[in-house]
């Protein structure tokens, strides 16, 4: 089953920690692999989640480029845009060690989320952080840095290298407050049929510890165990539909 914007409006319900909790599920990948470490943080905890199609690029600042910069790239980026299954989630490799310049402003953001991208992510800085979170738009960075130096894109559309993992040309990232995981395309669609019941099996041992009622050793170890049978059959329809 094809990938649709309604299965991506339904991901985007979700938290990311959920998110991840549900890929586990399917048992397609390590447990440890497939999401982006701490050194990416995200800008707007406020924002709902961002779920999109990574459209990748290298990116330089610590010298000049043989011609062009940032901006004379753009055109070929937007060009990229069009090719994605959905919308696009923009991701910066920094190729600087340290980061020397940050890799966006306000015009970049302004610019993507004008042509219909619903983030971005850098390993680099990002600056005009109060004006990009006026436009609303998701934005995760390693660092923020006031000047943009020599910025200059080197590649677009190969795979780059941030926060620990390699991300491809049309990878499907969801992020949020707690950071930012790809999603195996292959398992969206029963993600999305299970979404619901899962976060429901939470709730289960949620309520009981919330609850104003007597709690007990023995009464948590009985509601875990029902929550970790409702778990096991939705693992086991998540198995079967792969």
């Amino acid at each position: 089953m094809a990938v649709t914007q309604a299965h991506l409006d339904k991901l985007a319900k979700y938290d990311t920690p959920t998110i991840c909790n549900m890929i586990e599920l399917f048992d397609v990948r390590p447990r440890n692999r497939g999401y982006m470490d701490g050194r990416i943080k995200c800008n707007f905890p406020e924002l709902p989640p961002m779920v999109g199609y990574a459209c990748t690029a290298a990116f330089r600042s610590d010298a000049p480029p043989k011609g062009g910069d940032a901006y004379g790239s753009m055109d070929k980026q937007l060009v990229q845009f069009e090719a994605l299954p959905g919308p696009a989630v923009v991701v910066f490799q920094d190729m600087d060690d340290p980061p020397v310049a940050a890799t966006f402003g306000e015009v970049m953001c302004s610019v993507y989320k004008g042509f219909g991208s619903v983030g971005l992510i850098t390993s680099g800085g990002g600056r005009d952080i109060d004006q990009v979170r006026e436009i609303k738009y998701p934005v995760f960075t390693g660092s923020t840095i006031a000047s943009h130096g020599y910025c200059h894109m080197m590649h677009l559309g190969l795979p780059v290298r941030v926060g620990g993992i390699t991300v491809n040309q049309g990878d499907l990232l969801h992020g949020d407050t707690n950071g930012v995981t790809t999603v195996p395309l292959e398992i969206v669609p029963a993600m999305c049929d299970l979404g619901d019941e899962f976060v429901a099996s939470e709730k289960i041992m949620l309520d009981y510890v919330r609850g104003s009622g007597p709690k007990t050793p023995a009464g948590f170890a009985e509601v875990r165990k029902e929550f970790q049978a409702i778990v096991a059959k939705l693992t086991e329809r998540a198995k079967k539909s792969r």
